[in-house]
C-alpha cells in the first residue's frame, strides 16, 4: 500500500512516499481503509526530531495520527465495531501512522463517525478534540461561569477549544488577527483581542484557566491574565516531571523535565496558579462523547484547506506557515 513515511530524523526531505505492506492487525485492533487524515503541527515537528526523547518511533515510520475511514477487518477480540462501520480515531503515539491507504487502529482508540459529518470533517477532529476535552475536563475541570483563555483562537486547536469551553458553560477569551475576529466570535468567543492592535496581557483579567498554545513568552504573559487558584495547561511545553513519571521515564529524564519546567512552575505559583503539561492520549470513549456533541451540532468542524494525498507534503508545509484558519486535512479517497 502507499504511505507517507519518515525515513530518519532530519527534516522534511526525510519524509517520502513508499510502498509498504498492509498492516496485520492484532486481536484487539481494527483495520481501517483510510478516507481522510487530519494534519496537526506535531506532524511537521516530528521529522525534525523535536519529540525524539519523548515518542517511541521505530524508523522508518508511517506519518500521521488522525484518521476517518471504513472498517475492513476486525480482530478476534473486537466487540464494538464491525466490517463496514465508518469510524474516526487518533492513533497518536501508538507506534503506527494514519497517512496510508490502510491503518491498524486499537479498538480503544476508535469511535463511530458522527453521521452528520463526512470523512474529511471527521478526520479534522480527533487530536484537537481529545486535547481540548482532556485539558478542560481532566486538568482544568472547567465549570459553568468560569473564564477560559484560549490563545490563537482561529487555529486548529483554538477553533475547537473555544466551542468546547462554551459548551461547558465558560466565558472564553482569545487572541487572533484582524481578519479572523468574526470567525472566533462566531465560534463563541466573548473577549477577543486583536493581537495586531493590542497585547492580550494588557486587556484580559480574572481567568480561571489558560490553554497554552503559543511558543515563546506566551505562557509567561498569560499568567498576567489569571486569578488565584487558576490552572495553566500547556500543550507546547515545557514538559514537567509529572509527565515523565506518567510515561515511565527514568530518574534522569524526570530530573531533566523537572528542571525544564521549574521556571514556569515558580512563575505560576507566584500567581497562585498551577501548571501542567498535557500530551494528548488516544481515547475512543472520549471521542465518542465528542462525536455526540458534533452529531447534535453543538460543535462544528472548521476546515481551512483539503489536500489530495499526492500533495500531502504541500499540506504539511502550508500548516507550518501558521496561517491556517481551522484544520488542514488530507483526502485519501475521493468521494
Amino acid at each position: 500500500m502507499n504511505a507517507l513515511i519518515l525515513k530518519r530524523y532530519g527534516g522534511a526531505d526525510q519524509v517520502v512516499f513508499a510502498d509498504i505492506p498492509r498492516p496485520a492487525i492484532k486481536p484487539d485492533e481494527i483495520l481501517v481503509q483510510v478516507h481522510a487524515v487530519g494534519l496537526n503541527p506535531i506532524d511537521y515537528m516530528i521529522p525534525k526530531g523535536t519529540f525524539k526523547p519523548i515518542l517511541k518511533f521505530q524508523l522508518p515510520a508511517t506519518m500521521g495520527s488522525d484518521l476517518a475511514g471504513v472498517v475492513v477487518e476486525v480482530g478476534s477480540r473486537v466487540s464494538r465495531f464491525r466490517v463496514g462501520d465508518a469510524v474516526f480515531a487518533s492513533i497518536f503515539d501508538l507506534g503506527t501512522g494514519s497517512l496510508a491507504e490502510f491503518a491498524a487502529v486499537p479498538e480503544h482508540a476508535a469511535a463511530h463517525k458522527p453521521a452528520n459529518l463526512d470523512f474529511v470533517q471527521a478526520a479534522s477532529i480527533p487530536m484537537v478534540g481529545l486535547t481540548s476535552w482532556q485539558a478542560f475536563n481532566e486538568r482544568a475541570r472547567i465549570k459553568p461561569g468560569q473564564k477560559v483563555f484560549v490563545p490563537a483562537g482561529a487555529g486548529g486547536i483554538g477553533t475547537f477549544a473555544i466551542q468546547l469551553a462554551k459548551h461547558l458553560g465558560a466565558k472564553v477569551g482569545t487572541t487572533t488577527s484582524t481578519g479572523n475576529v468574526d470567525l472566533v466570535r462566531s465560534l463563541g468567543a466573548d473577549e477577543v483581542v486583536d493581537y495586531k492592535k493590542q497585547e492580550f496581557e494588557d486587556v484580559l483579567r480574572g481567568y480561571d484557566a489558560v490553554l497554552g498554545t503559543i511558543r515563546g513568552d506566551g505562557l509567561k504573559k498569560a499568567l498576567q491574565t489569571v486569578k488565584p487558584g487558576s490552572n495553566v495547561v500547556s500543550l507546547i511545553g515545557p514538559p514537567d516531571a509529572a509527565f515523565a513519571r506518567a510515561r515511565g521515564m527514568n530518574f534522569l529524564m524526570r530530573f531533566v523535565f523537572g528542571l525544564l519546567s521549574s521556571k514556569i512552575i515558580r512563575l505560576a505559583k507566584k500567581h497562585d496558579a498551577s501548571y501542567s503539561f498535557l500530551f494528548m492520549r488516544p481515547d475512543g470513549r472520549q471521542l465518542a462523547k465528542i462525536g455526540e456533541l458534533l452529531d447534535a451540532s453543538h460543535i462544528r468542524p472548521v476546515i481551512d484547506k483539503v489536500f489530495p494525498f499526492v500533495q500531502v507534503k504541500e499540506g504539511l508545509a502550508y500548516l507550518e506557515t501558521g496561517r491556517a484558519k481551522g484544520k488542514v486535512v488530507v483526502q485519501m479517497v475521493s468521494t
